[in-house]
């Protein structure tokens, strides 16, 4: 699994895999997210946020760590939380 100008942790792919999400999906998210948030405890981590209209338009968080080179994907999951919110 590549996503080009990032890198996944080994954790990241395999939840990514885990959780059946498309490489392409997470991909989208980072090249256009319908929003971003820094992260509460961690200030090197940003969630990028977008819904998926694959899924029923469910919104798929993407943490990733951009003061490394290249950018360090750490995890990524459907929010239920943000369900109906972009």
């Amino acid at each position: 699994m590549e996503i080009p100008g990032f890198e996944l942790t080994a954790h990241a792919a395999a939840v990514i895999a885990e959780r059946d999400i498309a490489i392409a999906w997470v991909a989208r998210v980072l090249a256009r997210p319908s929003r971003t948030e820094k992260d509460r405890e961690d200030t090197s981590l940003t969630h990028a946020l977008a819904p998926i209209s694959e899924r029923d338009d469910r919104i798929l968080r993407v943490v990733y760590n951009a003061s490394v080179e290249p950018p360090r994907i750490v995890t990524s999951y459907f929010d239920r939380r943000q369900r109906g919110r972009t």
